[in-house]
């Protein structure tokens, strides 16, 4: 087949949209600079940053139980007392890239019973959907190197309803709604504080902190504020990893109420309060109800409180609790030293009105004030010059060189994004992709577990019990992480699963492609991959089975920032993991009893567990998500075959080839395909698992989910030009379409096409392009007739995971023991326990699953242009490319966080709060999303894989900026009338009809001129997109619409 690619508004290379060119190369400004310092070493710029977990309690590193109960073995009421073996949490912490000395934020209203300096949330048993935080908080703003970050955390100036959160949830069933903090009344009438933390660089061993608190409240309030500065407790177990394991000590400087100092392995550190020098002057309606004060203990546990022993310790973890809730002045060091320290600060604000209180976290041989002192002070802490002195006892330290620190950073911060953010997006669409970056940098996490020290117990304590030999990741003793890595959610998920990992490289590759390399390969890496091949997939279980996108990022971030030797790096380890996938298939190309594959409760199955009437289940995602590897492991081989490395023009061919027994299997397409089914239904025309059972037969299990959209997935374009210079793998795959003509025929493979890919739309040479693909064009057809179904799949917010077609016809399977087992539509959240219950594929939307969709109609597009078009939605009668439809898809995704007319965001379900205005412009990331209203479900900081929202408005961004360049654009009169009367003909009354519908209009005419006013673009594109289906380009638009 031929086609002609023709100038559409299409980018000149869609297939993976702007973000597949390194654009690194071409930024510029401070932010730039410091990228570019930290990727040759020049300057440490990312040694600090937001790496603190925000729940350290909890989780398996730090449970030492006979049965692996993590959430009682340490639970959040002893988090206070009790020292942590492999981490620190704290709210809108700092710390080192290894977590020696950290910064965190704490609270008392007077109220509570407990002082605040860690998150508060359920466990997972104690939740009707899981573990889950109750707690308001949000990451605002980051630069990659964490030069510049803003959060903010509201605390209720009320008493904090620890009781009645776990009390009603235990008691709420599955089938009703988390109860969640707001719920409560705690922030009814304002009354709370809009904490709000920034951090800027100065240098990068400078840290300026600026925490700005905010009484929303009209009446006057008192608030208990105490940051703490901390060092990780190292010497209680002997670290050997650690230089040295000294107790460290912070103490008052001697001549400096307002500084404290301490030395530690990275090099003599200094911290002040501006609120203890003589000249800090509060603003008017603040006060002081007492002197501010400096509190020190030791980060050592209470034992007489955690087990009832006597402490060694007379000052310990929780002093600073029993010091300022407790009213016991004993329970603080008098001799004003250890190495856990606060500032404390008790205020009375007025309403309304607000406090900024700075600190500054240095190292002294980088700050100005110290410098003189480099090369005569290193056999004392303490001495220091006179001409320092009369420095320090200066306003310098919070003078106009630190306040301007903080609008440089803020400046370069803005100017960085905007070279990065298409600037066609709104107003509202930047603020997303800004808190979205915002959520993956903040998300990083200095993740510390050595499994064999951990099984064997550490030097000191108690040994663990013998059951733990035999226990949970007990076959992974090789594994040792003690490194930054990004989290899913740094307290629902305060470890790292690969998958998740994988994805979130993809969004921050855009900004950072430093950064994204280094985590890929970091998990390919020895002390990380099981010698078997197996990639970690996440504490609770190492080995469990997350799908294999390791192979597809690693491409995505390679085509974002070319870096051939990283590739050739990556792409070896790979291979590794690619062999221990393909010794799961037992030799006949469809995969099965791999496991849940991340997603939870998609199956009627638990797919984890042995299969009731015993047999086995062939997979066809796990099955697609091979051929989805082998397809990028084929571009990665003919990439590395064409630049560096020959030899790898044979991989290349082996991957090639494998591709193809995959598709074969999946599909059944000969009679001698091992004698097994494929997947393919060709009386429903979808995918799906099969059953089967020990006696041989094979049972279809016709749940239509993600399971069956995942072939869609395992399609991918090779050029022509990338096998040129390979005869080898000419040779081969020519070898392939002479003796198997009936695979090549039934499936898309080998066809040719004719691209036209001028900058200018102008035809050139014309070039081959291949798509290999598990599906054929009619079955694509037919898979996608179901996916833009909105009685199936498509929702106003993306796609389902699950067909809404089993709301009333829910599959129900019958084992032969008479065990029933069902699946039905569930839109939001689980209604079973499975995998935790707080996690739900039976319906709601995930937003990787949707990217990976988008991309793979791209690729189809690519391939097939205009020869492949749809209708969209299914029954609409309006037909339009695929690439139309993914363009579609990421508009319906970004709406999930935008504001409609009345101010209101689907993810946060029309909550009266969010549309206030301390609380308008603030936007969570969920986990999933309801498949009905787009409400956000899940993990509330999942940024994550969430953030790839931010890739899907960058493409809505990158359309634009062609569908500018490539129209023909004239002003008319700049009135709504004037538009609506010359062009209204123009434009396809069935299509605004449906968006009519979709948006809660009563009239068209409401629509577009409601529109026309709050949302230009949005209007520039309803009409772009139907005001003529041949050629939108061809139509005159107002100049007003695109201003």
């Amino acid at each position: 087949m031929e086609h002609v690619e023709r100038s559409s508004g299409r980018p000149k290379s869609h297939e993976h949209s702007k973000d597949n060119v390194g654009l690194a190369c071409h930024w510029e400004g401070g932010e730039s600079e410091r990228l570019k310092e930290d990727k040759t070493r020049a300057k440490n710029w990312k040694r600090w940053g937001s790496f603190t977990s925000e729940r350290q309690w909890g989780t398996v590193r730090e449970d030492y139980s006979p049965d692996g109960s993590c959430w009682e073995y340490f639970p959040h009421d002893h988090a206070r007392s009790r020292v942590y073996r492999w981490g620190e949490d704290a709210i809108l912490g700092f710390t080192d890239r290894q977590c020696r000395l950290a910064f965190g934020l704490s609270f008392w209203n007077g109220k509570d019973p407990i002082l605040k300096e860690r998150l508060f949330g359920l466990t997972g048993p104690e939740g009707n959907h899981g573990e889950d935080v109750k707690e308001e908080y949000f990451y605002l703003r980051s630069t990659p190197t964490h030069s510049y970050m803003k959060g903010l955390y509201k605390y209720p100036q009320n008493e904090y309803p620890y009781e009645d959160l776990v009390h009603t949830n235990r008691n709420r069933s599955k089938l009703e709604l988390e109860y969640e903090l707001a719920d409560t009344g705690v922030f009814d009438q304002n009354e709370y504080w809009d904490c709000q933390i920034e951090y800027a660089k100065g240098a990068p061993n400078d840290i300026l902190i600026r925490v700005t608190l905010s009484n929303r409240s009209k009446k006057a309030a008192e608030i208990h504020f105490a940051p703490n500065l901390w060092y990780r407790n190292t010497w209680s177990f002997n670290d050997e990893h650690e230089d040295d394991n000294d107790r460290r000590v912070i103490e008052i400087d001697g001549k400096h109420p307002s500084l404290l100092r301490t030395r530690n392995p990275m090099g003599p550190y200094s911290f002040e309060c501006e609120a203890f020098r003589d000249d800090f002057v509060l603003p008017d309606g603040v006060t002081f109800i007492e002197p501010p004060k400096w509190l020190f203990t030791e980060n050592e546990t209470n034992t007489d409180k955690v087990y009832g022993v006597p402490s060694s310790q007379p000052y310990v973890k929780d002093a600073f609790h029993e010091y300022i809730v407790g009213g016991n002045q004993e329970a603080v060091n008098p001799k004003n030293q250890g190495s856990k320290a606060s500032a404390y600060i008790h205020l009375s604000v007025e309403g309304e009105s607000e406090v900024v209180l700075n600190f500054r976290l240095f190292d002294e041989r980088e700050y100005s004030f110290f410098k003189k002192d480099r090369g005569a002070t290193e056999k004392s802490s303490t001495k220091r010059s006179t001409e320092s002195e009369k420095k320090l006892s200066s306003d310098g330290s919070f003078g106009t060189a630190y306040h301007e620190s903080f609008k440089r950073a803020i400046r370069e911060h803005d100017e960085f994004y905007k070279q990065i953010i298409p600037s066609t997006l709104t107003t509202e669409e930047y603020e997303v992709c800004l808190q979205g970056f915002a959520g993956m940098l903040w998300s990083k996490q200095f993740y510390y577990y050595s499994v064999r020290e951990w099984l064997n117990g550490d030097p000191g304590n108690p040994p663990p019990p013998d059951s733990r030999k035999k226990g949970r990741n007990s076959n992974w003793l090789h594994l040792f992480n003690r490194d930054v890595i990004s989290m899913p959610d740094k307290w629902e998920y305060p470890w790292y699963a690969i998958w998740d990992c994988a994805f979130h490289q993809i969004t921050i590759g855009l900004i950072d492609p430093e950064y994204a390399k280094s985590q890929l390969l970091l998990f390919l890496r020895e002390w990380y991959m099981h010698p078997s091949g197996c990639l970690p997939a996440y504490e609770f279980a190492f080995g469990d089975v997350n799908p294999p996108v390791h192979c597809y990022a690693v491409w995505r971030v390679y085509k974002q920032n070319p870096d051939i030797l990283w590739l050739e790096q990556c792409f070896q380890k790979l291979i590794i993991n690619f062999t221990w996938w393909v010794n799961r298939s037992e030799g006949s190309n469809l995969f099965h009893s791999m496991g849940f594959l991340g997603l939870d409760n998609i199956s009627i199955f638990d797919r984890s567990k042995p299969l009731p009437d015993g047999g086995q289940l062939r997979q066809s995602d796990g099955t697609s998500w091979v051929a989805f590897t082998c397809l990028y492991m084929l571009k990665i081989a003919l990439e590395l075959a064409n630049k560096s490395s020959p030899a790898n023009e044979d991989m290349a061919s082996k991957f090639f080839e494998h591709f193809t027994l995959i598709a074969e299997a999946m599909n059944k397409l000969t009679e001698d395909s091992d004698g097994v089914d494929g997947l393919w239904d060709p009386e429903d025309g979808f995918y799906y698992d099969a059953l089967e059972k020990p006696n041989g037969e094979s049972i279809l299990l016709k749940v239509r989910s993600l399971v069956g959209l995942t072939p869609l997935f395992a399609c991918g374009n090779i050029p022509e030009d990338a096998t040129e210079k390979l005869p080898g793998f000419r040779k081969r795959s020519q070898w392939f379409v002479t003796h198997r003509k009936e695979l090549a025929s039934q499936i898309s493979l080998l066809n040719e096409v004719t691209l036209v890919d001028n900058e200018d739309g102008e035809a050139v040479a014309a070039k081959k392009l291949f798509l290999l693909s598990i599906p054929k064009e009619d079955r694509v057809r037919s898979v996608l007739k179901y996916m833009f179904d909105e009685n199936e799949f498509l929702s106003r917010y993306g796609i389902r995971s699950l067909s809404k077609f089993h709301e009333s016809h829910p599959y129900t399977y019958r084992s032969d023991s008479g065990e029933e087992h069902r699946a039905a539509y569930l839109p939001a959240e689980s209604d079973s326990g499975m995998f935790g219950g707080n996690s739900n594929w039976r319906g709601a939307i995930w937003m990787p699953m949707n990217f990976l969709l988008i991309e793979a109609l791209d690729r189809f597009d690519h391939f097939y242009g205009d020869d492949l078009k749809v209708e969209y939605p299914t029954g609409s009668g309006n037909k339009k490319s695929l690439y139309d439809c993914s363009m579609n898809l990421c508009q319906r995704l970004a709406e999930i966080f935008l504001p409609d007319k009345d101010g209101n965001r689907p993810c946060h379900l029309n909550n009266p709060l969010f549309r206030t205005e301390h609380w308008k412009n603030l936007i969570y990331f969920h986990e999933h999303f309801d498949g009905n209203t787009g409400r956000g479900v899940g993990a509330t900081h999942q940024t994550g894989w969430t953030g790839l929202v931010v890739n899907c408005l960058f493409k809505v961004g990158e359309q634009r900026e062609a569908r500018k360049k490539a129209c023909s654009l004239h002003s008319v009169e700049e009135n709504f009338e004037t538009f609506d009367a010359t062009y209204w003909s123009e434009v396809e009354e069935p299509s605004l009809e449906y968006e009519r519908q979709q948006r809660g209009y009563d009239s068209i005419e409401e629509m577009m001129e409601s529109l026309f006013h709050n949302e230009p673009w949005n209007y520039r594109n309803l009409f772009l997109v139907y005001a003529g289906e041949k050629d939108p380009c061809t139509v005159e638009v107002p100049q007003m619409v695109l201003s």
